[in-house]
C-alpha cells in the first residue's frame, strides 16, 4: 500500500474495526464493571468462568492451520489452557459449554474473533494489576491475563499488521466485521451468564 492510498483510505482495517466494535466494546466494559469482578476471589472465579468459556470456544480456530499459516504463531496465542488452570486455582469447577458458541466460520469470520480475543491481551495488562490485589498473578489465579511471550505490545502489533496487510473482498470484508461484533457480543452473554449462576466449588 502506498502512502497515496493510505491518505485516500478513511483508516486501516484494523482502524475501522475498532470503530465499528466501539458501541458493542463500550457496553461490555460497562457489564464488567457493573458486576465488580475484583470486589472478591468469587466474584473474579465469575469473571474467569466467562473468559475459559469465550477462550474454549476459540481453540480451533487457534488451532486451524490455514489461520495459522496467515498468523504463525497463532496456536500458541490461545489461552484456553490458561482460563482452565486458573479456574482450578480459584477451586472453581469447569463450567459446561454454552448453546450458541462460533461453529466452522469462514477464515475472514474467524479473524473478526481473533480481532477482539487478541485485542484482549491489551485491556488485560490492567485487570491483572487489580487481581493482584486479591492476591492472585500471572501463576496462580490470573494466568490468562498474563503477559503473553514477547510482550503485549508487540504481540498485539504483529498480528494487527498482519491483519491489515491481507487482501480481502468487500464480501470478506464485511465478514471480518460481523466476526468481531459477533464476538463482542458473545462474551456479553457468556459473562451474563457466568454472573447469573453461582460458580460450583470444586
Amino acid at each position: 500500500m502506498t502512502t497515496q492510498d493510505t491518505v485516500q483510505s478513511p483508516s486501516l482495517r484494523s482502524q475501522r474495526l475498532n470503530q465499528i466494535t466501539h458501541e458493542p466494546h463500550t457496553r461490555l466494559d460497562a457489564l464488567v464493571k457493573a458486576h465488580a469482578p475484583f470486589e472478591s476471589r468469587a466474584s473474579f472465579a465469575r469473571f474467569v468462568v466467562a473468559q475459559y468459556l469465550f477462550q474454549s470456544e476459540l481453540v480451533s480456530l487457534y488451532n486451524d492451520a490455514q489461520l495459522n499459516a496467515i498468523v504463525p504463531d497463532l496456536c500458541a496465542r490461545c489461552r484456553a489452557e490458561a482460563a482452565k488452570a486458573d479456574l482450578a486455582d480459584l477451586d472453581t469447577d469447569v463450567p459446561a459449554p454454552v448453546a450458541g458458541a462460533v461453529n466452522n466460520p469462514g477464515k475472514p469470520q474467524a479473524l473478526g474473533w481473533l480481532f477482539v480475543s487478541e485485542g484482549s491481551k491489551l485491556g488485560a495488562a490492567f485487570l491483572i494489576k487489580r487481581a493482584v490485589g486479591l492476591g492472585l498473578s500471572e501463576t496462580f489465579g490470573a494466568r490468562h491475563l498474563g503477559e503473553p511471550a514477547g510482550g503485549r505490545a508487540q504481540g498485539w502489533k504483529s498480528f494487527v499488521k498482519t491483519l491489515d496487510g491481507l487482501s480481502l473482498s468487500a464480501e470478506e470484508e464485511a465478514e471480518l466485521d460481523k466476526g468481531a461484533i459477533d464476538a463482542f457480543n458473545r462474551f456479553t452473554v457468556l459473562l451474563e451468564q457466568a454472573y447469573a449462576t453461582t460458580p460450583e466449588i470444586a
